[in-house]
């Protein structure tokens, strides 16, 4: 087999940018990209092969794939769709346009650069293929509704996927995090801040000041997840295992939270996400 190159999406900072450095110096040969130009200067300061990559747009992934092929001699041994990020807001607060965005980055994106790849590892006869889900991919907390859709529907795309390639030596796995250490709330409270909601006439106001004081604001951010490191374990098991899992839920709370799910009737989950919330 040749050398083991990956792509990596949503590499600008967390679970992408520590993914991407420690492949590097386990010595996968690692494309890692970002949307912003400028993201993609701060990698490249690193000593990272860099790629500018806006998972909604078509052809900005088909120039960054003609890029790789042409650097590796047309192969491509995995791909870690990580991009993605997190409009919070109740569901009848949120536009039609707001919840079309999440879905063109959290899932459309990754389903259009997995049917560009495929023929790739098809032609080789080997590949990997893992995305960065979520544990709200399997439970969902309320608020987050947008969100939630977008992984449920990358959860059901991926397990597709996987039954359809069966047989094949391209293996797909889901990753599953709970609370992890990363900018994804950040980034999260400057989207809810600026996402136009109402919040003063919703009848949800009393629960976005709560999440307000509960989510967005920690005192000890330490106190609520794991370091992008240990979703970049169980990403290394997928891309080396000969036969790699389904699902890898990373984290306590991950963990917990599935095997609830399998466990408790939805009114039961329904009580807990009120607590959690």
């Amino acid at each position: 087999m040749p050398e083991k190159s990956i792509l990596i999406t949503g590499c600008s900072s967390g679970i992408g940018l520590a993914a991407a450095s420690s492949l590097k110096q386990k010595g996968y040969r690692v494309f890692a990209s970002a949307r912003q130009a400028e993201d993609v200067e701060k990698l490249s300061q690193l000593g990272l092969e860099t790629i500018k990559l806006d998972v909604t747009d078509t052809s900005s992934m088909q120039q960054a794939l003609t890029h790789i092929l042409e650097k590796t001699g047309g192969t491509l041994y995995a791909l870690f769709n990580n991009a993605g990020y997190l409009q919070a807001g109740a569901i009848e607060d949120l536009s039609r346009d707001q919840h079309r965005a999440q879905f063109e980055t959290n899932v459309f994106g990754p389903m259009e650069l997995i049917r560009l790849i495929l023929p790739i590892m098809r032609k080789q006869g080997y590949g990997r293929i893992i995305q960065n889900s979520s544990i709200l991919g399997i439970i969902t907390l309320p608020f987050y509704g947008a969100y939630n859709a977008s992984k449920f529907a990358l959860e059901g795309y991926t397990n597709t996927l996987r039954q359809e390639l069966r047989g094949t030596n391209i293996h797909v796995s889901n990753i599953n995090p709970g609370a992890i250490l990363s900018d994804l709330r950040d980034n999260a409270f400057q989207l809810y801040q600026t996402s136009g909601i109402h919040k003063e006439s919703s009848p949800f106001k009393h629960f976005y000041q709560k999440m307000e004081k509960h989510y967005f604001v920690r005192k000890d951010k330490r106190s609520y997840g794991q370091s992008p490191e240990a979703v970049v374990t169980y990403l290394i098991h997928a891309l080396e295992s000969s036969r790699p899992r389904a699902h890898y839920y990373v984290g306590f709370s991950a963990k917990i939270m599935a095997f609830l799910r399998r466990l408790l009737p939805d009114c039961a989950l329904d009580w807990i996400a009120s607590k959690v919330n």
